[in-house]
């Protein structure tokens, strides 16, 4: 553990995250306050990805502590990164399933002297190097509040990247969300696939939260996804036994449905009792964050994927187990058309004072770059 002095009742350091262990329950309480709960570094989320190789054993953790609690934490890496030429920069914990990196604050009174704390710890972390901050919710409470506390301090920060992620917020219920939804065309567009489905056979919808039916629905959706261009391309998490491994370890895990404070939720379409689509959800915070989705690419055109969603809207306004669902998706989501709330996720730098040579803006256009380069290989490979 590397500590900072600690002001009045908080105490920030810097710490393995295997050393967190011995604190479960505090963690867990944090989870449970946070001022923007996600499930991402929750601790049994983060226990998953280090038992299945996608974090660094030595995994570490800006930690600031009030009295006997965890107040707030972040776990992060140091890698090299174009942004700093190659050299090393900080990065929050990033994974094929991360899709949101705020890091976990206490609500209450007091926020603004956690995210004070939190910030000297994230300059002690990097050793007062650049922070390269992808997924980033900039513009909520937490999100704003992080920005504003690393002004206080005198960091720089600009952004890389943003886009508006599509959310849906849950209304009172079904027929109200129909009411105010901005694109009646898209919903009538959506009756009339999922009528032709029904054409076709006998069309049910089915969720499972836990024991054999989460583990059947985990099966179903493998299958599914492994049958499809992602098992073409060997990017399906059944063409990868790591992936594979952790997925299995995130979304059926022993004890039934819960990761401690993260409920999981597959939900499922089937035509005469034949899964055509399937979607798996993390429940944290009163969100349901849609990670994964797969759907039979021989009824491309009648959309079965995009039926499913909407019978999770359904589902959503009829049962509450969320307030909202996020799609967790990158920009040109189908679910643009259905989710009509957006909430903006940015990559930022952020530059502590005295952060190398290399400036904030040429840090910016590195990354913009490899961005770019990035969007191009995919296009080439798309036609190829």
């Amino acid at each position: 553990m590397r500590a900072l002095a600690g002001t009045g009742l908080l105490r920030t350091s810097v710490e393995p995250v295997a050393d967190l262990a011995a604190e479960a329950a505090a963690w867990d309480a944090l989870a449970f306050r946070a001022v923007a709960p996600h499930p991402f570094y929750t601790r049994a989320v983060v226990a998953a990805h280090r038992d299945h190789g996608f974090a660094h054993p030595r995994l570490g953790a800006v930690v600031v502590r009030e009295g006997d609690a965890i107040a707030a934490l972040l776990p992060f890496s140091l890698r090299p990164d174009i942004a700093g030429l190659g050299a090393t920069v900080a990065q929050p914990f990033l994974s094929p399933y991360v899709t949101e990196t705020t890091p976990l604050v206490a609500d209450g009174p007091g926020l603004d002297d956690r995210l004070d704390a939190l910030v000297a710890g994230l300059a002690h972390a990097s050793g007062g190097r650049a922070w390269r901050w992808p997924w980033l919710a900039t513009e909520t409470r937490l999100g704003a509040g992080l920005l504003a506390a690393m002004a206080r301090a005198g960091w720089q920060v600009g952004t890389v990247v943003a886009f508006a992620r599509p959310v849906l917020d849950r209304r009172s219920d079904y027929d109200a969300f129909l009411a105010g939804h901005p694109h009646k065309s898209r919903l009538k567009d959506l009756r009339r696939r999922r009528r032709r489905l029904e054409e076709a056979g006998t069309l049910t919808v089915e969720s499972a939260t836990e024991g054999l039916e989460l583990e059947r629905a985990l099966e179903d959706f493998l299958a599914l996804e492994v049958a499809g261009w992602k098992g073409e391309a060997g990017t399906a998490l059944r063409s990868r036994p790591r992936r594979e491994a952790c997925a299995r370890a995130l979304f059926r895990p022993e004890g039934g449905g819960k990761r401690g404070t993260v409920t999981i939720r597959a939900d499922l379409l089937r035509l005469d009792g034949r899964t055509v689509a399937a979607s798996l959800a993390l429940v944290s915070g009163g969100t349901a964050y849609l990670l994964k989705t797969a759907y039979d690419e021989t009824l491309r055109a009648l959309a079965p994927g995009l039926v499913l969603e909407d019978a999770i809207v359904r589902a959503v306004h009829a049962e509450g187990f969320a307030e909202r669902l996020d799609s967790a998706t990158m920009p040109g989501s189908a679910l643009e058309s259905l989710y009509p709330e957006r909430e903006t996720i940015a990559e930022i730098i952020a530059l502590p004072p005295g952060a190398g040579r290399i400036s904030l803006e040429r840090r910016l256009r590195l990354a913009r770059f490899e961005h770019r380069a990035r969007a191009e290989a995919k296009r080439l490979l798309r036609r190829g």
